[in-house]
């Protein structure tokens, strides 16, 4: 029975293979090819105008890196890339030649030279910003709690502490941090609260505790507390090297250090700024040719220690001692150290106050 279903479908497809052809071509067959609609042609100009338009209000042309040549495979077209970018900068530099020659023929009457806009010379208003020679800024900072050092009626005497049980890396940092000021005593904590550490530093005479602060086996923060009335200013840290990190760097030496301070423009930055001051003594030893800068630029404090040499009446050679560590300021309290009735006189609130690149507080 299933032998002559078998043979009687066999030779019915045989016959079918002979009316219509193939198998493949039945489908097409039994459906017909439907016309498609014909596209209009667009002029090849305004294609291009939209697409120009298009990537032009999406990104914008100073937002576009320039192409890496070396990222091109293709031997022929990386030369061709390269001999047109030295093209590029060849007219670029006949082109500042021949504005020198201009402004050189003019002399006086030459234009004034462009300044590049820069974050910090576009910088927002601020109201505080002061000028060092004003008389009521004179007059806060002849009464302000720092007086006493600039009339050179105390001498500097720091007390370096750190967090409970420090790990090695904060340790070294205490040592070198000890060997930039002169006049400075490091001690453990011991599990001793600030409070305590304050009232026995007050009775051995000491004018300034620095509390460094670590996470993670690393320092993350400088607590500033100036004696005996204040100002605390806590600072967070980050960016550390210490002398080991850093190349051919020679040790430093028990001179009494130059100190540099740079950019503390605003009422803000006057207070810090004086605070770093008056860790280190009045008269610096030019001898020992060393310098410790404290550089203000955005808001961040850049820390760093120097040994100059004078190579001849116009070149200085710079030896970095270290340490080297960024400082960020958090809060400016008054008085000294007090977590719970404390009275801030300003705080840093991230989501509040930083709404502009273009708005600084130091």
């Amino acid at each position: 029975m299933f032998y002559c279903v078998y043979s009687t479908f066999i030779s019915t497809f045989y016959d079918l293979s002979k009316i219509l052809g193939p198998p493949t071509s039945w489908f097409i067959l039994s459906f017909p090819k439907m016309a498609t609609p014909k596209k209009k042609k667009m002029p090849v100009q305004e294609e291009i105008q939209d697409v120009d338009n298009d990537s032009a209000m999406a990104v914008p042309s100073s937002a576009i890196p320039p192409p890496n040549i070396s990222s091109i495979k293709n031997k022929m077209r990386r030369t061709h890339e390269f001999i047109k970018l030295k093209r590029q900068r060849r007219k670029k530099k006949e082109l500042q030649k021949k504005r020198k020659r201009e402004t050189e023929a003019l002399g006086d009457e030459a234009p004034p030279k462009k300044v590049p806009k820069t974050i910090e010379n576009m910088r927002v208003f601020d109201e505080t910003m002061v000028d060092p020679q004003d008389e009521e800024v004179l007059h806060d900072e002849a009464h302000d709690e720092m007086a006493s050092y600039f009339s050179r009626d105390t001498r500097p005497k720091v007390l370096i502490t750190s967090s409970d049980r420090p790990r090695s890396t904060t340790t070294r940092f205490l040592k070198e941090l000890g060997q930039c000021i002169p006049n400075s005593e490091i001690y453990y904590r011991r599990g001793l609260d600030i409070k305590k550490v304050i009232t026995q530093a007050l009775a051995k005479e000491f004018t300034d505790i620095i509390v460094i602060n670590e996470d993670r086996r690393k320092p993350n923060g400088l607590l500033l507390c100036h004696l005996p009335d204040g100002p605390t200013a806590h600072f967070k840290i980050s960016n550390v090297k210490l002398h080991d990190e850093i190349k051919r760097a020679p040790k430093s030496t028990e001179h009494y250090p130059e100190v540099i301070l740079n950019n503390f423009n605003t009422r803000l930055g006057h207070t810090v700024g004086r605070m770093f001051a008056a860790l280190f003594p009045h008269d610096p030893q030019f001898s020992g040719r060393q310098a410790v800068t404290f550089h203000n630029q955005r808001d961040f404090i850049f820390f760093r220690h120097h040994r100059y040499l004078f190579k001849n009446n116009k070149r200085v050679g710079l030896n970095e001692l270290g340490p080297r560590f960024t400082l960020k300021l958090r809060s400016l309290q008054k008085g000294t150290f007090d977590s719970k009735f404390g009275e801030y006189e300003w705080v840093h609130k991230r989501h509040e106050m930083d709404t502009s690149r273009r708005k600084f507080f130091l």
